[in-house]
């Protein structure tokens, strides 16, 4: 492995020289802290779709967590404690829907935007930015070259060419005249929005689910509309601007632009799914309870009291606590599973939120991969018990969310793992963009304000949109 220092650069702009080539992604920490990274020229592409795994377009006879533990397995590289935490590995989406192949699930019929249910690309050039400290690295692998001289020699050759690209993107490279970062683009023209519910449905959907709670199925289930629209050819031709429109309206600890060419995945999420540390060291910090952000000082924090008093909103998060701790105590160390804090406000640039915080410590011989497929999807975006809700919401949804609930983020080549829920998402493929917005149902929801709490959290994807919506 090769790693230069690189002055820095604010990663928005870094990746503008990366933006328009497919298999380049983005991973946004939206702030003034955390890392952000860039993920250059994949060496490998893995998708999945029902079950059928192919590497670089070619089917495999592997399903697809196993793929991705084979794939890794054959580029062991140790952890340089020195550079931010993602020094090259896997980059890209675990779609919801891969839960088919975990769990014996009914499967939805209606598919609007038909991506597959995993995309991920092998990456050995990371641009890495730690963005407390405002310094930044090229890290290089050379991989799949036959020697370690040879890998050497490719990997300085990739640094020089990123080099190069950045130099031009700052207008001090030859192929540049000296322009500016655009501004974020006007909202796109869409037509034929729709969601799959209107208020009435929604409503009456919670009710059921309801239902199931009272005759004792389930204690809770996620219920969300999904929200899609079409768009003429080259509407949306510059997405990475589409994204950018979206983290300045609404900045994320876990922004995420993804460009598989056909297939773009633009996410704003507030919410960690899972992380792992070089150590082992395990989190999981799951989201609920919302309240939306206030017009006024005095509003907006009486909205956050609301929520840091509502019984109904703390037991739905302790519910969730509860499953996750299940689900980590399957591949952490006996006794190493604890939840502390539980139920902490969070506020974001639309709503407030509680959040609590799980840690634990891997169990010898376990894998990030392996305590990916001990929680996923997440708990948070599902219910309990996990398996019965989720049939319960293929059949009120009926449809497939796609990369919505499901995870984005990294897996390193050297056990590191950080990934988010992929909720605040917008997806795109060929001429259509869709999103998911949600809520936990417990027994004393209230149907109205639960359709109300969906709307909250689309607000900032409608506006980047353009969309205007009443919510009728």
């Amino acid at each position: 492995m090769r790693a230069v220092e690189h002055p820095f650069i604010e990663p928005e702009e870094a990746f503008f020289a990366f933006a328009g080539l497919p298999g380049c992604h983005f991973l946004d920490s939206g702030g003034d802290s955390g890392f952000s990274y860039i993920a250059v020229h994949p060496v490998h592409v893995i998708s999945a779709r029902d079950g059928v795994v192919c590497v670089d377009d070619q089917p495999i006879d592997t399903a697809p967590f196993a793929a991705i533990r084979e794939m890794l397995a054959r580029y062991q590289i140790p952890h340089d404690p020195t550079l931010p935490p993602f020094q090259g590995g896997l980059v890209g989406y675990f779609g919801y829907d891969l839960c088919q192949q975990l769990e014996k699930l009914p499967v939805p019929n209606a598919d609007f935007l038909n991506i597959p249910d995993m995309l991920a690309g092998i990456y050995d050039v990371v641009i890495s930015f730690n963005l407390a400290a405002r310094r930044m690295w090229i890290i290089a692998h050379g991989l799949d070259d036959q020697t370690d001289t040879a890998s050497d020699v490719r990997a300085q050759t990739q640094i020089f060419d990123i080099e190069c690209k950045l130099a031009d993107v700052q207008g001090q490279g030859d192929c540049n005249d000296d322009r500016p970062l655009p501004t974020a683009p006007e909202a796109p023209t869409i037509t034929a929005w729709q969601s799959n519910f209107d208020r009435a449905g929604y409503e009456t959907a919670v009710g059921q689910v309801k239902d199931y709670i009272f005759a004792g199925d389930i204690f809770q289930a996620n219920l969300s509309q999904r929200f899609s629209a079409e768009y003429e050819t080259g509407q949306l031709a510059d997405r990475f601007g589409l994204y950018r429109r979206l983290r300045h309206l609404s900045p994320a600890p876990f922004g995420a632009f993804l460009n598989f060419g056909d297939v773009a995945i633009l996410s704003n999420s507030p919410e960690r799914f899972l992380q792992v540390d070089e150590t082992g060291a395990v989190e999981t910090k799951p989201i609920k309870g919302t309240r939306p952000r206030g017009k006024t000082p005095v509003e907006d924090a009486s909205f956050a009291q609301d929520l840091l008093v509502s019984e109904k909103d703390r037991a739905e998060n302790v519910m969730i606590v509860d499953l996750l701790r299940n689900d980590l105590s399957r591949v952490c160390k006996p006794h190493s599973v604890i939840a502390d804090p539980i139920c902490d406000l969070e506020s974001f640039a639309n709503v407030h939120h509680l959040v609590s915080t799980v840690k634990g410590q891997l169990e010898d011989g376990q894998t990030a991969i392996d305590l990916l497929m001990a929680c996923f999807p997440g708990g948070s975006i599902t219910g309990a018990p996990k398996i019965r809700a989720m049939a319960i919401i293929t059949e009120l949804e009926q449809t497939r969310r796609g990369a919505y609930c499901g995870a984005i983020g990294f897996i390193g080549f050297d056990g590191v793992m950080d990934t988010n829920i992929a909720i605040r998402t917008l997806a795109i493929h060929r001429g259509r963009v869709a999103f998911n917005a949600g809520g936990g149902i417990v027994a004393d929801s209230d149907p109205a304000a639960e359709y109300d709490e969906t709307l909250a959290k689309a607000a900032k994807l409608m506006a980047a949109l353009g969309i205007s919506f009443d919510g009728q």
